[in-house]
Order: structure tokens, then C-alpha cells, then sequence
């Protein structure tokens, strides 16, 4: 069987992940979960990669938590932290870039967020919609969104819930390419082609006081969205929201 997460060297010194559990869009089940884990760990572990770029399977680049792992959480049978993968692309050494040529949803808009360069894709929806179903963000959502995409826009994303396509944020003024879908990995893969002219203890250097901030800060954000979660995540109707709406 095909790997839900492949991990392919595409030169001496770029690697790229491939998300592509097509059974459940991608969403976080746990074989994504680990395949990430592990794949971000033999990257983190060589001293020969200078970046990676990560990106989904056709229409999907990552669609957040299963309607089961929402529901666990619903129950206090687990915590979005229990499976850190929201921080993978920050905390790997070396330069990330998401090529996001599909959909982002919810944690998997998040996740690709947390990259040091992010390519969109004009047709595909990103969302922020955990207000859709009735609870406060996590995945450290309410850290990255406003340095990424500034304050108001990532207000506005957080609170409404709403759909945006890339063309949608590309108007507003995201300060990232936005690209026709079949340009996105390519893009992407150039730009890591860049990356990887330069030696990569500066890369790694660099990186490394670039994001030393947003390291240390975000540890306190995901600790306030877990309050949050015990406020919020647990009321009768988040459970009715996520039987309901889950997957429209």
C-alpha cells in the first residue's frame, strides 16, 4: 500500500513530504499524524537536507482533525496536543516551505502556516473554521494567524469560521505568492532550489534566530487555547455541530 506520507529527496538537499491520505482527505488520522512525526524526525536527525517542502495530493493539502478525534477531544478522551504536529515545520531545523496547493482546512490550514514560506493556490479554500463548530481555536492557531496574515485579517478568520479562497486572500493582501494550483509545487520547489545554494549551517543559523521568538511565545499560546478548550469545547452543542456539519 501507498504511504499516506511519502518522503522523497528530490535533489542532494531538498526533500519533499507528500500528504496524501486520499481515504480521509487528509484530515488528521493517526497514520498522517505519525507519518509526519517520523518524517520530520529523519529529516531533523541528517545533516545533508538545506530545506523541505511539504504539500498535499490533488484538490487537499491538509483538512485538520477527524470527525473522531473532535469528538475525543468533546469527551476529554484527548487534547489536540496530544499528537504535536502543528509545530513540526517550525521546529525542523532547516527552512520549510508549504506548498499548498489544495485545500487548507481548520488545523491543516494552521499547520502549513507554521512553515517559513507558504505558497497558495488561487482556487483552493483556507479556513480557520473551528467557531464553526462551535469551539475555540487550537493548534495554535490564535499565535501564528496574526503574524502571518496581520491582526485584522486573522480576527476576522478566527471569529467568522469563514471560507476564503486564495484569490479571496490574494485581494486582502496575504503577504505570500498565490498561484494557479498546477504552479504551486513547482514554485515551491524552485524556492527551495534557492535555499539550497546557500551552505546549510547558515541556513540553520539563520533560521534558528528568525523563529527563536516565535518558538518561545507559542508555548504560551497553546497552553491559553487549551483553557479555552475546557471552556468551550465541551458544551452539548459542539457535539451536535461536529455530528452535524463535519465534512460540509
Amino acid at each position: 500500500m501507498t504511504p499516506v506520507v511519502q518522503m522523497q529527496e528530490i535533489s542532494p538537499f531538498v526533500v519533499q513530504i507528500t500528504m496524501q491520505d486520499r481515504v480521509n482527505k487528509n484530515t488528521f488520522s493517526d497514520e498522517l499524524i505519525k507519518g509526519l512525526i517520523d518524517a520530520f524526525a529523519t529529516i531533523s536527525a541528517s545533516n545533508q537536507y538545506k530545506a523541505v517542502v511539504l504539500t498535499g495530493y490533488d484538490s487537499y493539502f491538509a483538512s485538520g482533525g477527524t470527525q473522531e478525534g473532535l469528538l475525543a477531544i468533546y469527551e476529554g478522551r484527548a487534547r489536540f496536543t496530544d499528537g504535536n504536529i502543528y509545530s513540526l515545520a517550525l521546529d525542523c531545523p532547516i527552512p520549510v516551505i508549504s506548498a499548498m496547493q489544495g485545500h487548507g482546512i481548520g488545523g491543516g490550514f494552521v499547520m502549513g502556516l507554521f512553515s517559513d514560506f507558504i505558497v497558495l493556490s488561487r482556487e483552493s479554500v483556507y479556513t480557520t473554521n473551528f467557531m464553526k463548530y462551535g469551539f475555540t481555536p487550537g493548534m495554535g492557531a490564535t499565535c501564528i494567524l496574526p503574524k502571518k496574515l496581520g491582526f485584522s485579517l486573522a480576527e476576522e478568520l478566527l471569529l467568522n469560521a469563514g471560507n476564503y479562497r486564495g484569490a479571496d486572500l490574494e485581494k486582502r493582501g496575504v503577504p505570500f505568492p498565490v498561484l494557479p494550483r498546477d504552479e504551486v509545487l513547482q514554485h515551491a520547489l524552485e524556492l527551495a532550489r534557492q535555499l539550497a545554494e546557500k551552505p546549510r549551517v547558515s541556513l540553520v543559523t539563520l533560521k534558528d534566530h528568525l523563529v527563536r521568538q516565535l518558538r518561545e511565545e507559542l508555548q504560551t499560546f497553546v497552553e491559553r487555547e487549551l483553557i479555552m478548550h475546557e471552556k468551550t469545547f465541551h458544551q452539548e452543542e459542539v457535539k451536535q455541530r461536529i455530528m452535524s456539519l463535519f465534512g460540509t
